[in-house]
């Protein structure tokens, strides 16, 4: 039975650090004037549902040797990840169905600056800078190639500066740098359950 479930849990943490990134880094090519519409917004959205797997993966790697931040590093990218993706992700499809324009909703949010803290702007910026740490933490432990970890690393400086300026082409620059290390990774994970399943 357990390995069983090393197979399956090996297998989901593979597939999901694959498919995360591939579905975040789908849902900007269809972008509308740099905002999520509800297609982007759909894909964002549905990316959220693999990447608590895909970054409890990443930060899996370290959990051996940095226990407490893999715990406290985990639980503030998951926050930042998927609050974020969700809050900005729905913020897009909502706006785009009601016909709300950028400005509009901008305003509004200013009227409930805790909220939109909480659920947006505090959220949003976390996921980058936890994933800049976590590539940082990745390359001094050795948890992986340097190239891998560096390659996060700049998709995690990427990230922000795509989003600000929306630029189509430094997002999807920024979505390749950062999805790279994650497939990586998964499909590694995808070897080990095959070899698994092999000597069970």
């Amino acid at each position: 039975m357990k390995a069983t479930a090393d197979l399956l849990q090996a297998k989901l943490l593979g597939l999901s650090s694959i498919i995360a990134p591939i579905l975040f880094g789908a849902s900007t090519f269809f972008w509308q004037d740099g905002e999520y519409g509800v297609t982007a917004a759909t894909i964002l959205a549905l990316s959220m549902v693999f990447w608590v797997p895909a970054l409890t993966t990443l930060f899996g790697l370290l959990k051996n040797e940095m226990p407490y931040y893999y715990l406290i590093g985990l639980f503030i990218a998951i926050y930042g990840c998927c609050m974020g993706g969700i809050g900005f992700g729905l913020l897009g499809y909502f706006s785009t169905v009601f016909n709300i324009s950028h400005q509009t909703y901008l305003k509004i949010l200013a009227q409930y600056p805790i909220s939109s803290g909480v659920l947006l702007f505090w959220a949003g910026p976390l996921f980058p800078l936890s994933l800049l740490v976590l590539g940082i933490n990745l390359i001094v432990k050795k948890a992986v190639e340097n190239w891998l970890g560096i390659l996060l690393c700049l998709g995690a400086i990427a990230f922000p500066l795509s989003r600000i300026s929306r630029i189509e082409s430094i997002a999807h620059t920024a979505d390749l740098l950062l999805a790279i290390p994650f497939i990586v990774v998964g499909f590694r994970y995808l070897t080990k359950a095959n070899q698994i399943n092999i000597t069970n």
